[in-house]
């Protein structure tokens, strides 16, 4: 088998630079001629997005809470596979997991056997990051840290007391970035489009050859080049009858997982529509609504009465729908704004979401329903009101077993939260379509 550079790249903080940093190595590696598959740890829809614009694929979430181990190898081969490149982008500090490291970047790094290449803001430290750095190779034996990238460096001295360091603790140094004026990559960014996502590409060249300055991207390739991950052959299963699946897709939503889109392609035919511009929904079985940015778009959406009617009458009709989070809030009775001015969504349900008096609400989640078990994630800064009236079922917990108060909403056939669900696998796809009434039956012959 080949062997092909793979590596994650992870920090000791959030906020160490780890997205500009993996933006520039991703577009080297494209220069270089490379085609790179970025996969991001969690599950950010942004970064991947970023990763798309770096290298021209968009990044493949990997996320330990809500994915099986199987999940994870199958996912991480599969995308990779034509590949010459891989590069994983990690999240939070290396050991921040959902409890201690569960599910972090290290615990994720352990069940790839990858190499780690740590990012370290070294902006107001010099031979003094000699400790961070033996506590990081050495706290678990497991971590292969492959070697060090600092960031935001003043000189070419500075970098002399860094490369000190690593030379005592046994770590190897790739080199180092320098701080650059007007290339800071936002880790989260509320309200930022798919239009000014291309607007970074400059950006990321201006990165990537600043780096190609001071950082020995070829060590890195040599370093971490593994053997190519082994894909495991599946025969594809075929059902009785494929569905016809509609999701919606433009600036206002696009938040959805690569692994659900792929999904829906194994049990139906999938095309997209757009709920800003189109006037007619597709003639379908299923309407996927993933989460984005409706309130930025609130007019539109309100002003497009065509559409807002048709996705009214498909779910009164008893028409199929899977919303989460702006999903959802399209298809409440209206939006507010952060001033409080109301636009209309599609009333299929009573309820309706503000963006006033903005309060984040973060964390994984599980749904319990029945002997069923649905992970997701929950990232929102808007919240529901009136909805006291609504249906909802199941019964929600966070990453450490406590009970929640967000609800899963139902009317119809509508199934409708604040939660991201990960429905990446046939299996947990059927769970909710199951719970909407929809039976997806293989075709044994």
């Amino acid at each position: 088998m080949s062997k092909i550079p793979q590596f994650i790249i992870a920090a000791p903080t959030s906020n160490s630079g780890k997205t500009t940093i993996t933006l520039g190595i991703l577009r080297a590696l494209e220069n270089r001629g490379l085609a790179t598959q970025p996969f991001k740890v969690g599950p950010d829809y942004i970064d991947p997005k970023f990763h798309k614009v770096a290298c021209g694929h968009v990044g493949v979430n990997l996320d330990l809470f809500m994915m099986s181990t199987e999940d994870i190898h199958q996912t991480y081969a599969s995308f990779s596979n034509d590949k010459d490149a891989i590069c994983i982008e990690g999240v939070m500090g290396l050991f921040d997991g959902a409890k201690r490291s569960e599910g972090s970047t290290a615990a994720v790094s352990k069940v790839l056997k990858l190499p780690v290449i740590l990012v370290v803001d070294a902006k107001s430290v010099a031979y003094s990051v000699a400790p961070l750095l033996y506590g990081f190779k050495n706290f678990d034996p497991e971590i292969d840290i492959a070697g060090v990238l600092f960031n935001r460096v003043n000189t070419e001295s500075h970098y002399q007391f860094l490369k000190e360091a690593c030379e005592d603790v046994g770590i190897a140094s790739f080199g180092y970035m320098p701080y650059i004026e007007d290339c800071e990559i936002p880790s989260r960014h509320l309200g930022l489009s798919i239009e000014e996502m291309s607007s970074y590409d400059l950006m990321i060249e201006k990165i990537s050859k600043a780096m190609e300055e001071t950082v020995d991207i070829s060590e890195i390739i040599d370093c971490c080049s593994l053997e190519r991950p082994l894909l495991k052959k599946e025969t594809p299963k075929k059902y009785k009858s494929r569905l016809k699946i509609a999701i919606a897709n433009d600036e206002a939503f696009n938040f959805s997982y690569v692994h659900n889109i792929k999904a829906l392609k194994e049990v139906g035919e999938v095309q997209f529509f757009s709920p800003l511009h189109d006037t007619l929904l597709p003639e379908v079985d299923l309407v996927y609504l993933p989460g984005g940015y409706p309130e930025f778009y609130m007019e539109t959406l309100s002003s497009n009465e065509a559409m807002r009617k048709a996705v009214k009458s498909f779910a009164m009709n008893g028409g199929n729908i899977i919303a989460e989070c702006g999903g959802m809030m399209y298809l409440g009775k209206q939006l507010l704004d952060e001033k409080g001015k109301a636009h209309a969504m599609c009333g299929i349900f009573d309820f309706s979401a503000t963006m006033m008096d903005m309060k984040l609400a973060l964390g994984y989640r599980s749904i319990q329903l029945g002997d069923a078990l649905i992970k997701g994630h929950e990232f929102h800064y808007s919240r529901v009101f009136e909805d006291e009236k609504e249906q909802h079922i199941g019964d929600v917990f966070s990453a450490r077993s406590k009970s929640l108060t967000t609800k899963i909403y139902r009317t119809q056939n509508v199934w409708a939260s604040y939660i991201h669900c990960y429905l990446g696998t046939v299996d947990s796809l059927k769970v909710v379509l199951n719970e909407l009434g929809m039976r997806i039956e293989e075709d044994c012959m």
